[in-house]
């Protein structure tokens, strides 16, 4: 079940550029602890919910995973073995953009450790740096 949008406002997108840090989406508004990203990525739907998968799995479904992405940009593909021309290709997958300094999953209701470690995993499947964030008040 990858995250696809339910509709957009236009069936394909150009490439565009990732520059500058993350305006909004930068600190933990919902969970104790989370991941922020370090580097600029697109990070498609699948890499998401391979992720969402670890840590549910680490935390045996234990506290609340909040997922701060969505994957909106689609990317196109042509078939392979076609010539040039003949239009942009249709719609092959969707990512999410992302900039330093996005919060990219939080988690609530776990211990520092168990958090650490189930958060440690979803790093590992993601194409970018990461670090761990832990709320301020404890």
């Amino acid at each position: 079940m990858a995250l696809t949008p339910s509709r957009t406002k236009y069936r394909k997108s150009q490439r565009g550029r990732v520059r500058g840090m993350a305006k909004r989406g930068s600190t933990l508004a919902f969970g104790d602890y989370g991941i922020q990203s370090l580097d600029r990525a697109w990070i498609t739907a699948e890499q998401i919910e391979a992720c969402r998968v670890a840590i549910n799995r680490h935390l045996k479904r234990k506290g609340k995973v909040w997922i701060r992405i969505f994957p909106h940009k689609p990317i196109s593909k042509k078939p392979a073995e076609t010539r040039m021309g003949k239009g942009k290709g249709a719609t092959d997958h969707w990512v999410a953009v992302v900039k330093p300094g996005t919060v990219l999953f939080e988690v609530s209701g776990a211990s520092l450790s168990a958090a650490r470690d189930s958060l440690s995993l979803a790093d590992g499947k993601l194409p970018v740096r990461c670090r761990f964030l832990q709320r301020e008040e404890f």
